[in-house]
């Protein structure tokens, strides 16, 4: 599979043109989307436009950009002026944004060609994808099994080869989780490295836009286009984001790597964790040195994120009333117009996750629910914050398992919210964290090894990735 680097580099030198490497691209959804159903839209016509630009740009000798040519999945939560957003959900049928998401329009100016919106749980609600009101997404690796979630569609593109890059949304994991289930490379940056404007919010505090790719290179040239300041997004941070992929050669000699002893015990698949120890190896081989780390309060980092989340979200999707946006339900009074609108338009788990939020939230029980859980998220980023005084990065599985069934776990929603036990803490703590394939289980499916580091140290955080990356 030739990756975003070698592509870019390729259009550039006029080795290839931009419509050549979009036409294989194409030819590889036409063959295998209908199987797998990653896209909720594929934006042929406006690609091969856009595509046709970025040739006639290089023929005028205009700079093209570090992703000249590449082709990109979005994850179908970021606004796309004039083109159809949903977010996997039927009450924002029929609208289109009026305006680009902050990212989108970084793409467009880098020289990437937008192949379509990917796929996800509906509003970014799950950890498999089943959750999309247009129909789940499937594992390439083994349709019979979930992408994982919530940024699944955006995945399984990389994974197949529809494109080599797609951007997700991660919340409590949803790209690296759906990342270490599909094989490939996924980043959450640090919370306010990527610009949120134009992100459709489902919980604002925990919220990240980041890379999938297929490999650590990618994900690094991803990442240094998108991210940096953006004045229409007041939680950005004010600093560029650096040469990342230049930080990526230099090795792990003399790193000090905690493997975390909360998220490697109970309740990890033993082939997973036996992946998660040969890693540990792996990295000690290189030169790390690697010790066993403790963030005690992220035993209740599950607990915690399942009430802020939820809270955050009634409050959201609040403005979802059939007025405003999409779907309107008519009924004889402006209340009863708002109640059928959200009945009809709202799936399972939304409803879920709204009246839990509103519960929480609700007078009499916010200081035992909701504040209670703000309180342990303190104590997590107090925990993480230790834990860095003494090694500079932190390893753990990303996800329990591989890639279970469908419908495995839709029955019970708290076996379901289990699989982002492992990603969860880094949200909460708003530091960054990968996934970075290594090997597969014991049934032949991808697992991922998650690699965190504190805040603003994603270079580091990539050394490793790319360490382990080259140790496969």
């Amino acid at each position: 599979m030739t990756t975003a680097v070698e592509i870019a580099a390729a259009v550039r030198a006029g080795e290839r043109t931009a419509r050549e490497v979009l036409d294989e691209h194409l030819a590889a959804i036409d063959a295998r989307e209908p199987e797998l159903h990653a896209f909720n839209l594929v934006t042929a016509d406006e690609a091969r436009a856009t595509a046709d630009a970025v040739d006639a740009a290089r023929a005028a000798g205009h700079d093209l950009g570090p992703l000249a040519g590449v082709p990109v999945a979005l994850k179908d939560n970021l606004c796309t002026r004039g083109v159809p957003t949903t977010c996997s959900s039927r009450i924002l049928d029929g609208w289109r944004p009026p305006y680009d998401a902050t990212v989108v329009e970084r793409l467009a100016a880098a020289g990437a060609v937008v192949v379509g919106k990917t796929n996800l749980d509906e509003f970014a609600m799950g950890s498999s994808t089943e959750n999309s009101a247009f129909g789940p997404t499937r594992n390439p690796h083994d349709p019979s099994r979930v992408p994982g979630g919530s940024s699944g569609g955006s995945a399984a593109a990389v994974a197949a080869g529809f494109a080599p890059l797609s951007l997700g949304s991660d919340t409590g994991g949803s790209i690296r989780q759906p990342a270490a289930l599909c094989g490939v490379v996924g980043v959450k940056p640090t919370y306010g490295t990527v610009s949120r404007y134009g992100l459709v919010a489902f919980a604002s505090s925990l919220d990240q836009i980041g890379p999938f790719a297929t490999t650590v290179e990618d994900a690094a040239l991803l990442l240094e286009v998108i991210g940096g300041h953006d004045p229409l997004d007041s939680t950005s941070i004010p600093q560029p984001v650096g040469d990342l992929r230049g930080q990526l050669g230099r090795g792990v000699e003399g790193l000090r790597v905690g493997v975390v002893r909360e998220l490697t015990g109970e309740g990890i698949a033993p082939d997973v964790a036996r992946r998660v120890r040969e890693a540990a190896d792996a990295l000690a081989a290189a030169g790390a040195h690697v010790t066993e780390s403790s963030v005690p309060a992220a035993v209740y980092g599950l607990s915690a994120y399942y009430l802020i989340a939820p809270a955050e979200a009634s409050s959201n999707l609040a403005r979802y009333d059939g007025v405003r946006y999409g779907l309107r339900v008519d009924a004889g009074n402006t209340p009863d117009m708002n109640e059928a609108t959200r009945t009809e338009g709202f799936g399972d788990e939304v409803k879920r996750r709204i009246m839990l939020g509103t519960y929480a939230l609700s007078a009499g029980y916010y200081d035992a629910y909701y504040g209670k859980a703000q309180r342990v998220r303190t104590l997590i980023i107090r925990d993480f914050a230790a834990a860095y005084e003494d090694v500079d990065v932190l390893l753990s599985p990303t996800s329990p398992t591989t890639a279970f069934a469908f419908g495995d776990k839709t029955a019970d929603p708290l076996t379901m919210y289990l699989n982002d036990v492992c990603t969860i803490p880094s949200n909460l703590a708003g530091d960054p964290a990968v996934s970075v394939p290594f090997g597969t289980g014991d049934d032949g499916l991808p697992v991922g090894v998650q690699v965190m580091a504190p805040a603003l140290q994603e270079g580091t955080m990539l050394r490793v990735a790319a360490a382990l990356e080259a140790s496969r």
